[in-house]
């Protein structure tokens, strides 16, 4: 095994014959993000191949109304470190037969440190594995060590680099399916702002709360964003939509459904508006990538954004900016809190996973970012971007 060239890291001779090949990433829109600029590393190196990917239902869905690298997806089971939820032995066991049958060539494991995924993935006897490990974890045939704080689609790409696949891109690149851009209109409404006129939309959600600006916080940049004449969308899914009905409110102050700044259901357009809980993923993909910009915690709908070519400006605990801020600042700006402890109870929030145990407070670690620093951002990034956008 020799390193024939470099990628993000050594990348090693390819293995032979792959026509197959497996790759297990499970968890959200984000986790998908990171995964896809490695699944298209292994397609360039192994041409004619197809890819699988081993995800979640939602994954499933989103891949279902883009077009990405990724040939199809077999949906895991629940089972402990791979998908959270109540085990059922026999549907694991029912998995593993059903991916066995595909005979894959390669197996990539791209779902974290491997204590229980590599175990996972190793049941389903593909002829090469190759992934990330802990030091408690069982190896695959090409290992590398997992270290927290990385980069995750660099760490996808470092694995890539272990099956033979030097980078092809650096970053996911979608594009959502031209029937869902057509909907918009019909599903938004008046809501819609016309062609050429300024579309921002914002995400106040994030799977771990305290990732979560507060809402007061979006509100006040919404309500700037709309004075200076941009339309302002809400966005989240059905779970999410007092979050972004507490953003409208705060934007439009205590008039609602009576001044300009109304978010009734009739009367004149309104300039700040949810639509949380409205949208398909298809629905989301085209008006994220119809926007001049998005602002997000980070969610998967920033990570979303940024694959479909849309700038965004990004709300982030330092930590999580090491493991997953956009690479470049031409298109993409970040508003960081560097907090490191517990507003509550003191603990050291850098403490990750197996090294200390998560402290039991969900409280906000990003809400000393001002929301006149963000503004300043959005508004930079509105008033003349330096790079063109380019779809994938």
């Amino acid at each position: 095994m020799e390193e024939t060239t470099r990628g993000v890291g050594p990348v090693l001779d390819a293995f032979s014959g792959v026509a197959r090949i497996a790759v297990l990433r499970g968890g959200g829109l984000g986790d998908l993000m990171f995964a896809l600029p490695a699944v298209s590393a292994l397609k360039k190196a192994y041409p004619g191949s197809t890819v699988t990917l081993l995800g979640t239902p939602l994954q499933e869905s989103l891949l279902a109304e883009v077009r990405s690298p990724v040939d199809d997806v077999m949906v895991l089971p629940f089972a402990e470190g791979v998908r959270p939820g109540p085990e059922d032995a026999s549907a694991v066991e029912r998995f593993v037969l059903a991916a066995r049958a595909r005979k894959f060539d390669l197996a990539v494991q791209l779902h974290g440190g491997g204590r229980f995924s590599n175990p996972f993935l190793l049941r389903l006897q593909a002829r090469h594995t190759v992934g990330s490990a802990t030091p408690d974890a069982v190896p695959l045939e090409r290992t590398l060590p997992y270290s927290y704080y990385q980069h995750e689609p660099m760490r996808a790409l470092e694995v890539a680099g272990l099956a033979g696949a030097p980078p092809a891109a650096l970053e996911a690149q979608l594009q959502p399916q031209g029937r869902f851009a057509a909907q918009l209109p019909a599903t938004l409404g008046a809501a819609l702002p016309p062609e050429g006129s300024p579309l921002l939309v914002i995400h106040p959600g994030a799977s771990d709360p305290r990732r979560r600006w507060p809402a007061a916080s979006f509100g006040a940049v919404a309500r700037a964003a709309a004075d200076d004449g941009c339309r302002v969308l809400v966005v989240g899914d059905r779970s999410e939509t007092g979050l972004a009905e507490a953003v409208v409110a705060a934007a439009v102050g205590p008039s609602a459904g009576t001044g300009p700044g109304s978010v009734a259901s009739e009367g004149p357009v309104v300039p700040v508006a949810s639509v949380a809980g409205k949208l398909g993923l298809g629905e989301l993909a085209a008006l994220l990538a119809r926007a001049d910009l998005v602002l997000a915690n980070d969610s998967g709908p920033r990570h979303l954004a940024q694959a479909l070519g849309t700038a965004t400006v990004g709300i982030y605990w330092a930590g999580n900016a090491l493991t997953s801020a956009p690479l470049g600042r031409g298109r993409h700006r970040l508003q960081l809190s560097w907090t490191t402890n517990c507003p509550v109870c003191g603990a050291d929030v850098t403490q990750v996973g197996w090294t200390a145990p998560r402290c039991p407070h969900d409280d906000c670690l990003v809400a000393g970012i001002r929301p006149a620093d963000v503004y300043q951002d959005v508004r930079s990034l509105l008033e003349g971007q330096p790079v063109p956008a380019t779809r994938a």
